[in-house]
């Protein structure tokens, strides 16, 4: 009788109907009150507001089972969406194991995409489409669109392929066609954007295709243009489900709301706090006005948490209270208190990434006094990718298995791929492969006949492809723009190759300090006078590499050039490029077994939906967590759903959460003070243990700083400041000097222009020290701007506020 909402509707119902509402439902056991209330709600709108943990796939299952065991639902008249292929699977698998049996004839149990490829064959014509259109990816897209802006004569520079590509994608996300895109939107791209959108729409249809977009586009269309085909599957779709829905956009909204307009029996399981994807289109704001757009809605909370301890839940649960655009819940568990969620600072990122490794291993023995915890117990969860380069290297050093979730590891990423092929050619000109990799990266005007040319003259020379090239070009064998393009390379190269040495000079005896005319001479390569730091830089902007990456629009661009910069900051490790590419060659030949125990590092988004035991969230500073980028570009909007990423990294751990942060860390190759994230000022003081021991994080930088009056610190900053040991004679002596010398302080980390007119503290001949270069002697001033010889870096000009007198090191 569950099933029917009163003794009279049950009594009215058919025999049969009766009897399936009479039987035995198991799967209703185990289940929480809320979850239960969520499961048997059956008429009408309903929200599941299923907070992190709490068993929402369970009762989403439950749901379904619910609807074909009671027989108001028969396996076809269920529409139940998801947003992954794994989800959907899951999903199905679980449905069988409740039902006892397999589970057959569920045909739109799938995600947005699969279920609207199925509708859209069905009606193809109502968009001038025939059934069987063919679908096309990314490359094929970009290809297309190319044509089109060629044809166009726009200037694909101007407007690349991958950038009209990505435009065009979020319109359709928005549910907008060409006609339909506002004059706003359509008057940033000078009309040119909504032109080659028509006219890519036109190439569609003619040859039979659509693309992703489309799929949900065109059924959108055509359920507003039709009726009859809408009224068709609001009667065939007498349930629907969605999981997810804080994730869908607006496109995915429309095609929702159109089905379930007429029968209203939809029920949607959600977490406003858990959305995270605005990126790529996801509208938090679809679940925020789900009981305005379906008034009467019925909303269920389901709040028990069956996966994280009570101090983990107060501490995101006290984070993500900051946000103004949510619905509000409160997490709860059963389960025992466990660890406090643990704090650290640290001095700067290689620390930070020493610390977790040393960490991760004491876990492993079980030397904390905890029970030991297996590698595959723990996860790294980082803001942006770059950050795991430092935890890769640190764990490839002392040979810890780790696993990078939802992308390649490091060193294996296209864009480090490519460069490092720059640099193999530059240390080894005979390098042959990493010629091939590089010889049109970026595009050179050499197709496949050129390059075949390279080759033939190689072998018949006998030669190297380099040598091979230089050939061709010298018996002019190649013309053109390529051959230009190619000889500007093989120069650039050589000089690249010569900027690896220094000047050849006479060495006598086995110390070239000492003069013996008796001893043998020889004559070698002096040190290199640039850099190969600065080489490396020198390399990727001279080869046009990096602008390739900085005029790419796609949303993969930024990242990638995070990764080169993260790159050229691992090469100070070496002592040149050599090293670093035979370090990189080993450590990379050292593949763990798939069996084998590892570490997961993988990026906040990436962790969505997974849980580990011992979650470690390094980098949380201002700027990089919550990220500045985010912003910048959608300003408290950006904010809130950086925030709902914090939470979405502490409700990942189960038993052992640590926050970590540094006070220093290099940007864009400079190193600059970093600002402990806001986010640790919303952490409950009470559930929270600061770990950072005397002297270990011991920067004076930072919002944990002694000399930090930026708005004052949180109870939480002072503990680390006490526990950190500045309260030591050195750092009083290091601040107290620190603000008379104009040292860099937090309110100005971020302001690196140089004032003329100011007197700098600093006087020639005095000794001075920087994080990067070491010791030194200033030479020259003017204004703030210091000119300083350094012992092993040369001479520099460093802005005054980022070096230190030796005298005020504080050990």
């Amino acid at each position: 009788m569950s099933s029917f909402d009163d003794m009279d509707a049950f009594e009215a119902a058919s025999l049969s109907a009766r009897a399936m509402a009479a039987r035995p439902a198991p799967y209703l056991d185990g289940l929480n009150p809320a979850q239960r209330e969520a499961v048997e709600t059956l008429d009408g709108p309903v929200l599941m507001l299923a907070g992190a943990g709490t068993g929402k796939t369970r009762a989403l299952t439950a749901r379904i089972v619910h609807l074909l065991n009671t027989g108001r639902a028969r396996p076809n008249e269920i529409l139940a969406v998801t947003f992954t292929n794994k989800a959907a699977r899951e999903m199905k698998d679980r449905v069988g194991k409740m039902l006892g049996q397999s589970i057959e004839g569920m045909p739109w149990l799938g995600t947005f995409h699969a279920i609207c490829v199925k509708l859209l064959r069905r009606h193809a014509e109502l968009v001038g489409l025939k059934s069987n259109f063919t679908i096309l990816d990314t490359d094929d897209q970009v290809r297309l669109l190319k044509q089109l802006i060629s044809a166009a004569n726009i200037d694909d520079k101007r407007w690349p392929a991958r950038m009209i590509a990505n435009i065009i994608d979020g319109w359709k996300n928005r549910a907008l066609t060409p006609d339909k895109v506002p004059t706003a939107d359509a008057g940033h791209y000078n009309h040119r954007g909504t032109e080659i959108y028509d006219q890519y729409q036109t190439r569609l249809r003619e040859l039979n295709a659509v693309d992703f977009g489309d799929l949900l586009l065109h059924m959108v269309t055509i359920f507003q243009t039709h009726p009859d085909v809408l009224d068709q599957y609001q009667r065939w779709f007498r349930y629907i489900l969605v999981d997810e829905y804080q994730d869908t956009n607006v496109a995915q909204y429309l095609w929702l709301r159109l089905l379930a307009s007429a029968h209203r029996n939809i029920c949607c399981v959600g977490d406003d706090d858990q959305s995270i994807y605005g990126w790529r289109g996801a509208e938090v704001g679809n679940i925020l006005r789900f009981e305005k757009d379906f008034p009467g809605a019925h909303v269920v909370r389901l709040e028990q948490n069956y996966r994280s301890t009570p101090h983990i839940l107060a501490a995101a649960s006290n984070v993500i209270r900051g946000n103004q655009g949510r619905l509000g819940k409160e997490l709860w568990t059963e389960a025992d208190e466990g660890e406090k969620v643990r704090l650290i600072g640290h001095w700067d990122g290689e620390e930070e990434a020493r610390w977790i490794g040393e960490e991760i291993e004491s876990m492993q023995r079980g030397t904390r006094g905890q029970r030991p915890y297996s590698l595959d117990d723990m996860a790294i969860l980082v803001r942006a990718s770059h950050q795991m380069r430092a935890f890769e290297d640190r764990f490839l050093t002392i040979g810890l298995p780790y696993r990078v979730i939802g992308g390649p590891r490091f060193y294996e990423r296209l864009e480090i791929r490519d460069a490092m092929a720059y640099f193999r050619v530059v240390t080894s000109p005979d390098d042959d492969l990493a010629f091939e990799r590089i010889v049109n990266t970026p595009k050179r005007g050499l197709g496949d006949k050129a390059q075949q040319k390279i080759q033939m003259k190689a072998r018949e020379n006998g030669v190297g492809l380099l040598d091979g090239a230089r050939l061709l070009l010298q018996d002019g064998e190649i013309t053109g723009k390529g051959a230009g393009e190619l000889r500007h390379l093989v120069d650039s190269i050589a000089r690249w190759h010569d900027m690896t040495r220094g000047p050849l000079r006479r060495v006598v005896g086995d110390d070239d300090a000492v003069i013996d005319d008796q001893a043998p001479e020889r004559v070698e390569y002096g040190p290199p006078e640039v850099p190969h730091t600065e080489l490396a830089e020198i390399i990727l902007d001279e080869s046009g590499y990096t602008a390739m990456w900085q005029n790419d629009k796609t949303p993969e661009a930024p990242g990638r050039l995070e990764n080169l910069k993260e790159l050229v900051k691992a090469l100070e490790s070496f002592e040149n490029l050599q090293g670093f590419l035979e370090h990189v060659a080993l450590i990379m030949d050292n593949e763990q077994s798939d069996s084998e125990q590892k570490v997961s590092i993988m990026t906040l988004h990436a962790a969505k939906g997974l849980e580990f035991p011992a979650v470690f969230l390094p980098g949380w500073e201002d700027g990089l967590f919550p990220s500045q980028r985010s912003m910048d570009e959608s300003g408290l909007k950006g904010l809130e759903e950086e925030r709902r990423l914090a939470y979405v990294g502490i409700t990942r751990a189960e038993e052992v959460c640590t926050i970590s942060f540094a006070a220093n860390r290099r940007v864009f190759g400079q190193w600059q003070s970093a600002l402990p994230s806001r986010f640790i000022d919303e952490l409950p003081e009470a559930h929270v243990e600061v770990l950072t021991p005397p002297g270990l994080y011991g920067g004076g930088y930072g919002a944990a700083s002694p000399g930090f009056s930026g708005g004052g610190r949180s109870s939480i900053e002072e503990k680390v400041a006490q526990a950190d040991g500045y309260n030591s004679p050195g750092w009083k002596r290091l601040q107290q000097r620190s603000g008379q010398r104009g040292m860099a302080q937090p309110s100005e980390a971020r302001n690196t222009v140089i004032d003329a007119t100011a007197v700098s503290s600093f006087t020639v001949g005095e000794r001075v020290f920087h994080q990067k270069f070491g010791y030194g002697a200033v030479i020259g001033i003017e204004g703030d701007k210091l000119e300083i010889d350094f012992e092993k870096a040369g001479t520099k000009k460093i802005v005054s506020r980022f070096v230190t007198s030796s005298e005020d090191i504080p050990f």
